[in-house]
């Protein structure tokens, strides 16, 4: 679906790198996280993603198609949809319907057809009970919501969100998550979760993870977080079950993920 082959970017010419020999495949209907310090090049990767950034050297392909060439970025930014941090940003209608409506109306859609995209991409997300409603009165997680439906109504095949519940608090959090996880295993959807919160990324089939604007590990959340002394290394940390198992004796298993596989490698290590 996604793939980055020896990518290098740079804001200037002539400036350090924020990414350096990114070479990164994203295959259709994975949902990966992407981890990393502020600062590791997460978001410029994102952006890379779906044409909103052209690399320095190296090239993206989306669908097989290069993000270098300009007359395809538009079939290339349908195809990859963009959902960023803060769902303000990206709400640009006074009514919920008419905000996820926005971008196929820019398309020249029919009107039938865009009265069955936005009521399709509200149900996705569980919000088409507030298809009337104004969007600044409604919660952090239901506005990223209907964000992530404006996208939707587009029929992307990929989802690419860039630290969309960095500004929510728990409740908004899991509603965005659920909403997100249930695209990508009822519908399939490719999703790439940009994400600092290491029990988000815990959740996803597969974690990369950046450290100064390299690609520094990557596997299914067992084998990535397993690695304790790694993540310390890079400054991360571990989801509370591992950390609590590592803590606890290093010896025990660490692909211990969940909290009930957690809690029955607690019982054996007490049963002795």
């Amino acid at each position: 679906m996604i793939e980055f082959k020896n990518v290098s970017f740079a804001y200037e010419e002539g400036a350090k790198n924020v990414l350096s020999d990114i070479d990164l495949e994203i295959k259709k209907g994975e949902c990966v996280a992407v981890l990393g310090h502020n600062g590791c090049g997460k978001s410029t990767l994102a952006k890379l993603m779906n044409g909103i950034l052209i690399p320095t050297a190296g090239d993206v392909f989306v669908n097989g198609l290069s993000t270098r060439d300009e007359e395809r970025l538009f079939d290339i930014r349908r195809a990859a949809g963009m959902v960023f941090q803060n769902s303000d940003n990206q709400i640009v209608s006074s009514i919920v319907e008419e905000d996820v409506a926005f971008a196929c109306e820019n398309l020249g859609m029919e009107s039938a057809e865009i009265r069955k995209r936005v009521d399709e991409a509200l149900s996705a997300v569980d919000m088409l009970e507030y298809r009337t409603h104004a969007p600044h009165l409604l919660s952090g997680g239901q506005k990223q919501r209907v964000a992530i439906a404006g996208v939707l109504a587009m029929e992307p095949q990929a989802l690419i969100l860039d630290e969309p519940t960095a500004m929510l608090d728990p409740r908004g959090r899991r509603e965005v998550l659920d909403t997100v996880l249930g695209l990508n295993r009822e519908k399939g959807m490719t999703v790439v979760l940009i994400t600092h919160h290491m029990d988000e990324a815990a959740l996803c089939s597969r974690v990369v993870v950046m450290h100064e604007g390299r690609i520094a590990l990557t596997g299914t959340p067992k084998e990535v977080f397993s690695q304790v002394e790694k993540m310390r290394e890079l400054s991360l940390d571990v989801p509370q079950t591992v950390k609590l198992l590592y803590e606890l004796d290093s010896s025990l298993d660490l692909t211990a993920l969940s909290v009930k596989e957690c809690a029955d490698q607690i019982e054996k290590y007490l049963r002795g």
